[in-house]
């Protein structure tokens, strides 16, 4: 049956589940409210502790009882042992759909565009590339990522979109972090192709110990959806529940 073009779209947004060997049944009820609450899940990234297959194993195994589709992208954490590819392999056969600069249309009523982002700092305070070519190198990454967002966000023509991304877009959900290293969480170069094609929400992680919303330049709501913040305002839900 074809979905009513007017009806609305329950999301649901986590982020930092760092998925451990030893979690095994630690998500299933996360799982089960998702199934009762949300039409679309959307994992914003640090899926996996120490990016170990063995991790991603436990995750797909937790997932699996999913009723509803899902959306991902990675975090830094899921990088760390090399094993990306083993990992998105076993979260694509649970039916997890990872995202790298590109998207997932839901039903064809909501795009979805993902990126995993990257650091370098904020606004006049944005890290430019001059100097060490090991400056330069980790300014491209942040450029690379920002460019990835546009290209996912400029090939969605659905009624609604929205955004997800490990690393924060705009300082206001860092701020809570230490000063010193809100650089390193995020950057404004990643809220650029955001304000130009829209989006009803972006949902972000990585930031444990920062706010929970905050707005682009342009009014696009911002949502710091990262498990362990989280966990100090609604332990008995430990996801945000939007509609679009």
């Amino acid at each position: 049956m074809a979905r009513d073009p007017n009806s609305r779209i329950r999301l649901a947004a986590v982020g930092d589940l760092h998925c451990r060997e030893d979690h095994h049944g630690r998500f299933r009820l996360l799982v089960k409210q998702v199934n009762a609450a949300a039409d679309l899940l959307l994992l914003c990234g640090d899926l996996t502790d120490r990016g170990m297959l063995e991790e991603g194993l436990v995750l797909a195994e937790e997932l699996s009882a999913l009723r509803v589709p899902c959306a991902a992208v990675l975090g830094n954490h899921d990088y760390e042992h090399g094993q990306v590819k083993e990992i998105c392999g076993e979260l694509a056969k649970v039916g997890v759909h990872v995202l790298d600069g590109d998207h997932f249309i839901f039903e064809k009523a909501l795009g979805v565009a993902g990126v995993k982002g990257f650091a370098g700092g904020f606004g006049n305070a944005t890290l430019q590339a001059f100097g060490e070519p090991q400056t330069k190198a980790f300014v491209q990454e942040a450029v690379s990522e920002s460019l990835k967002l546009e290209a996912a966000l400029s090939h969605l023509d659905t009624p609604q979109r929205v955004v997800i991304m490990h690393y924060a877009p705009i300082p206001e959900t860092l701020e809570g972090e230490n000063v010193e290293i809100r650089p390193f969480l995020g950057t404004s170069r990643l809220s650029m192709p955001i304000d130009h094609y829209g989006a009803a929400y972006v949902f972000h992680g990585h930031a444990h110990h920062g706010s929970r919303e905050g707005r682009t330049k342009s009014g696009i709501p911002v949502y710091n959806v990262a498990m362990p913040l989280l966990a100090k305002y609604t332990p008995e839900q430990r996801f945000v529940v939007l509609e679009v």
